[in-house]
């Protein structure tokens, strides 16, 4: 069984400052009328005890209250009247709009306005004298005005909670996006180092795997020598990343980002990674004049480059590897072909990520990209990457 609601103290304290003014008032002899069926001064505690007890329900059931107190105070026009009784009902009228239900704040308003025009024209019909008129503006005072208190206060209470929702979903918009932004900029940081170590690894893989499998003094060297230089650049653009992450270093060396004119050093690099695969590897610039382009455009052609020679590092059969660069419109054009097939030995580990961060880099910029097995008419199987990414600065996200 659900035990009621403990009444608010607040609640508390009116009903015991109301029912002690209720009797001192009735103990020094002040009545508000006179002439009624029960003259005695005494008779007016009954009704003012239980009003002040309606006071306890004021929160937790309040409609209730006012209904019981509503029949008290007709009860209380048998009796001289207490002060205290009438102005423990405005209260409950005030109350019910408060804490009642949605239903209730909008029924109680009217209800206590009609009641009060009809008290006004049934007084004035009666006694047919003006001053019935202060008979119903007595009734509006004691009904109709504490409601429209309660409507205005609850209106204040509700647009102010309305304020406060719409602020917390506010905050909360705020934090989504924030985590949105986070988790964004660690994709983004994630892309950026594997793209700036992965080829470097993937020589010092490869040469590792060369030098312990070819039991040759000249050979173990060359492979040394390509480990340590990939090693060394990896180191450096590493370096050059944290640089970059560290936020108010005065010391950390500006970051770079890399362009196509850097392509060349690129394939310089790979030609002699892959000498030992029996890879060759070639770049076909025909944009013609070379123009500077948007910065996040150099950057994805450049990484995509050196991605797609990575995983030719990796994966392909020896053959050709070509890199060609072109100019359509508004379009820039970057394909990298290699033979497809298995790279002979032990393969180096990947974790697909490479062309993962490929498409990422295209769909930013708003351009398309194409990975997969071509089988051309007249020659071998090859794995091309083919990449449009716009140039025009207005199209660009980056």
């Amino acid at each position: 069984m659900l035990l009621p609601a403990r009444p608010h103290r607040h609640d508390v304290l009116i009903a015991v400052i109301g029912l002690f003014s209720g009797a001192s008032l009735t103990a020094v002899g002040l009545a508000t009328q006179t002439g009624r069926l029960l003259d005695s001064p005494w008779a007016t505690l009954p009704p003012l005890a239980v009003m002040a007890s309606l006071e306890l329900l004021r929160r937790s059931a309040p409609q209730t209250a006012l209904v019981i107190g509503t029949l008290t105070l007709v009860a209380d026009q048998f009796t001289p009247g207490n002060l205290a009784t009438v102005l423990m009902f405005t209260d409950l009228v005030y109350a019910a709009v408060v804490y009642g239900s949605p239903a209730a704040a909008r029924r109680i308003p009217v209800t206590t306005f009609l009641i009060t025009v009809a008290v006004t024209i049934g007084f004035l019909a009666w006694f047919r004298s003006p001053e019935a008129l202060l008979v119903g503006i007595v009734s509006g005072l004691v009904s109709f005005g504490p409601a429209i208190t309660g409507v205005s206060v609850r209106n204040h209470r509700d647009a102010a909670e309305t304020a406060r929702l719409r602020a917390e979903q506010t905050a909360l918009l705020a934090e989504m996006d924030r985590a949105q932004a986070v988790t964004a900029e660690r994709a983004r940081m994630a892309r950026e180092l594997h793209d700036m170590v992965a080829n470097h690894l993937s020589a010092i893989a490869i040469h590792s795997t060369a030098a312990l499998s070819i039991d040759e003094p000249s050979t173990t060297r060359d492979a040394l020598g390509v480990i340590r230089q990939n090693s060394v650049e990896g180191l450096a653009e590493m370096r050059r990343m944290i640089g970059l992450l560290r936020t108010g270093s005065k010391g950390a060396e500006p970051s770079i980002a890399p362009t196509l004119a850097a392509l060349d050093t690129l394939i310089e690099q790979t030609r002699t990674v892959a000498a030992s695969s029996g890879l060759t590897c070639t770049l076909e610039d025909t944009r013609g004049e070379q123009k500077a382009l948007p910065a996040p455009v150099e950057l994805a052609a450049y990484r995509i480059v050196q991605e797609s020679l990575t995983n030719a590092l990796k994966h392909a059969a020896p053959g050709p590897v070509g890199v060609r660069l072109g100019r359509a419109g508004q379009l820039l054009t970057v394909e990298v072909t290699s033979v497809f097939g298995d790279h002979p030995g032990p393969r180096a580990p990947g974790s697909g990520a490479g062309l993962v961060g490929m498409q990422e880099r295209v769909a930013l910029l708003g351009g398309e990209i194409a990975a997969g097995p071509v089988t051309p008419g007249d020659g071998p199987r090859i794995w091309r990457v083919r990449a449009e990414l716009p140039v025009d600065e207005r199209t660009v996200k980056g």
